[in-house]
C-alpha cells in the first residue's frame, strides 16, 4: 500500500525487532510449499520452494538485494522497506492466472501483492503500474484508514464485500487468491470471494481517472507483468505461493474509432484532435509541438488496419506498444506516416536506437499523395509486419519490441503545418 503515514525510525525499529521473532518463529510446518499430484496435473507451479529466493529479484533490478530472506520455510519481509523501496518481483511475467498464497503480518502490519507490474527505469515504484491486493492488519493499524486502503481491496479502486470476509487474527495465517482471466478479476480471502470486477471497462477507467491514479497514466493498463511483494516497513511472512496460468482469449475485434467522438482515446499535448464528418482529424495547433492521441487501453499482440489521408505535410505516425511519460512524451515504436520520400511504413524507435527499418526508395511510390491510404500493422511477440496499400513494407523481429507493452497512439510531429485524416481504425487481438 502506498504510504498512509510517515512512521518514525523508532517505531519502525520496534516493529521490526519486537515482533519478528515472536511472529515468524513458527513458519515451518509439514507439507508447506509443495504441490499435490493433482495440482501439478492441473498446471499449478510453485513461486517459492521454501528454501531459497530463486525466481525473485529487486523491482527494476537483475538480482535480489532488498531486505527479504527465508526463515523457517517462509519468504519474510524484514520490515526495513518503505514506500520507495523494499519491493521484490518475480523473474517471469504473467498475463492470465490464478494466484494463491498464505500470509501473516506483524501487529499493525502493512504489505501487499501486486500483479501486472511493469519494470521500466521511468517508474521508481511498482504501484504506479500494477494493481494491488491490499494486506494490512486493520485492528492494530496506528492511523485511520480510508475504505480503499483496507484489507482485501483492489487498492484505491474496488472495495470488498465485508459480509464475506472471514479474517484470522493477527499472528495467524490467512490465505488469499487473485484470479485474473482476460480482464475478469476476483479477490478471495480464506475461501470466500470478496471482490469481483471487470478491468478496462468504462466504469474501471472512470475510477482510475477520478481517484488516486488520476496522475498515474499507465496504472493498471498492462495486460502482462511481473508479480510483486511489498515490504512496507513491517515484518511480514508468505508461504505456499503458487500460480496456474490461464489461456489468453484471442480473436476479439475492436473498433478503435466510433466516427462520432474520441471515446476510448486520451490526448496528450496542445495539438488538435477532433472529429469532423465522421473522420478523425489531427492538426497542428499554435504551439507547433508534438501531440499524441493514445488509446486508453493497452494492445500488445494485434492485427490493426487504419486508413489515412495527408491533407497538409502529413508527418505523423502510429505508435505501437507505447507508454506515456510525465508531460507530453510517448515512448515506444512508431510505424511512420510521412510525406513521400520519408519512409511511410518504416519503424522508428522513439528512444535509444532511432530508425530500425527504413523503406527502400523503390517502395516510396506506394504512398498515394492527397488520397486515402490503407496501413496494416501486425504485431505478435517480437515480430512486426507492416503493409501499405496491400504491399509489404517491413517484416522485423526485434527482442526489445517483443518485451514491450503498451498503447496504440497517433502522432502529430512538431514544426506545425500538419493535417492528417484518419478513418476505419480496426484491430483484431492475437
Amino acid at each position: 500500500m502506498e504510504s498512509v503515514m510517515k512512521k518514525t525510525a523508532a517505531t519502525s525499529l520496534l516493529a521490526s525487532c519486537a515482533v519478528s521473532l515472536a511472529l515468524f518463529s513458527s513458519c515451518a510446518s509439514q507439507e508447506q510449499n509443495t504441490l499435490t499430484p493433482e495440482e501439478i496435473a492441473d498446471g499449478w507451479v510453485l513461486l517459492f520452494d521454501g528454501k531459497t529466493l530463486d525466481g525473485w529479484k529487486d523491482y527494476n533490478g537483475t538480482t535480489l538485494t532488498q531486505p527479504w530472506h527465508v526463515v523457517d520455510g517462509c519468504i519474510q519481509a524484514k520490515g526495513d522497506g518503505s514506500d520507495a523501496s523494499g519491493y521484490i518481483v518475480t523473474d517471469k511475467e504473467y498475463e492470465n492466472f490464478e494466484l494463491s498464497w498464505d500470509w501473516k503480518l506483524s501487529k499493525g502490519g502493512n504489505s501487499g501483492m501486486l500483479y501486472h507490474v511493469v519494470e521500466r527505469p521511468q517508474y521508481a515504484v511498482p504501484y504506479v503500474t500494477g494493481p494491488e491486493y491490499q494486506l494490512i492488519d486493520e485492528p492494530n493499524f496506528p492511523e485511520p484508514l480510508e475504505e480503499w486502503q483496507k484489507l482485501g481491496v483492489d487498492y484505491a479502486m474496488h472495495l470488498p464485500d465485508k459480509s464475506k470476509m472471514k479474517v484470522n487474527p493477527q499472528g495467524e495465517w490467512n490465505n488469499s487468491k487473485i484470479v485474473f482471466d482476460n480482464g475478469h478479476v476476483e479477490h478471495w480471502l480464506n475461501g470466500q470471494k470478496i471482490v469481483e470486477f471487470e478491468a478496462w471497462t468504462d466504469d474501471w477507467h472512470a475510477k482510475k481517472n477520478s481517484g488516486k491514479w488520476a496522475n498515474a497514466p499507465e496504472y493498471g493498463l498492462a495486460k502482462k507483468g511481473v508479480l510483486c511483494l511489498q515490504d512496507h516497513g513491517y515484518p511480514a511472512s508468505f508461504r505456499n505461493l503458487k500460480i496456474k496460468e490461464l489461456p489468453r482469449k484471442t480473436g476479439k475485434e475492436v473498433n478503435l474509432f466510433n466516427g462520432v467522438d474520441l471515446t476510448g482515446w486520451e490526448p496528450y499535448g496542445t495539438e488538435k484532435w477532433y472529429v469532423k464528418d465522421g473522420l478523425l482529424v489531427c492538426e497542428s495547433g499554435p504551439d507547433k509541438q508534438y501531440g499524441y492521441l493514445a488509446t486508453r487501453d493497452y494492445y500488445d499482440d494485434f492485427d490493426l488496419t487504419v486508413e489515412f489521408k495527408q491533407e497538409a505535410d502529413g508527418n505523423s505516425g502510429v505508435f505501437i506498444r507505447s507508454f506515456v511519460e510525465e508531460g507530453v512524451k510517448v515512448n515506444g515504436w512508431q510505424v511512420e506516416v510521412a510525406p513521400k520520400g520519408h519512409d511511410t511504413g518504416g519503424i522508428y524507435e522513439s528512444y535509444g536506437r532511432g530508425w530500425l527499418v527504413q523503406i527502400p526508395d523503390e517502395k516510396e511510390n506506394i504512398l498515394k499523395e492527397g488520397d486515402w491510404n490503407t496501413m496494416r500493422i501486425k504485431v505478435q511477440g517480437d515480430n512486426v509486419q507492416t503493409w501499405l496499400n496491400g504491399q509489404e513494407m517491413v517484416n522485423l523481429n526485434d527482442e526489445k519490441i517483443g518485451a514491450g507493452k503498451g498503447r496504440i497512439a497517433l502522432q502529430i510531429h512538431d514544426g506545425g503545418g500538419i493535417k492528417v485524416l484518419w478513418r476505419n481504425l480496426k484491430l483484431t487481438t492475437l
